[in-house]
């Protein structure tokens, strides 16, 4: 019964929910900056090596959905309860 939840939502909402692509890319992006340097000396130097390149990588981060719109339309179906107005 729970899977069948997930079923009854749109393919558009089901793919933001299961979506980890953004995820393994921010993985994928900070092991490029960490492999480059094979051992850090302390947890700091490594924050401080780290932190510049979340930055860079967050920064992309500003674009918007084409299909905006339609995912707000259905999800103000599916749960009108907790949309704002």
């Amino acid at each position: 019964p729970n899977l069948s939840t997930c079923f009854k939502v749109p393919q558009e909402i089901r793919r933001l929910i299961d979506t980890t692509d953004a995820i393994e890319g921010f993985n994928r992006q900070l092991r490029k900056v960490t492999r480059a340097k094979s051992v850090s000396p302390t947890d700091d130097s490594l924050l401080k090596m780290l932190y510049p390149a979340m930055m860079d990588i967050t920064k992309k981060w500003t674009g918007r959905r084409q299909d905006r719109s339609m995912i707000h339309a259905q999800l103000a179906v599916f749960f009108s309860d907790r949309m704002p107005d």
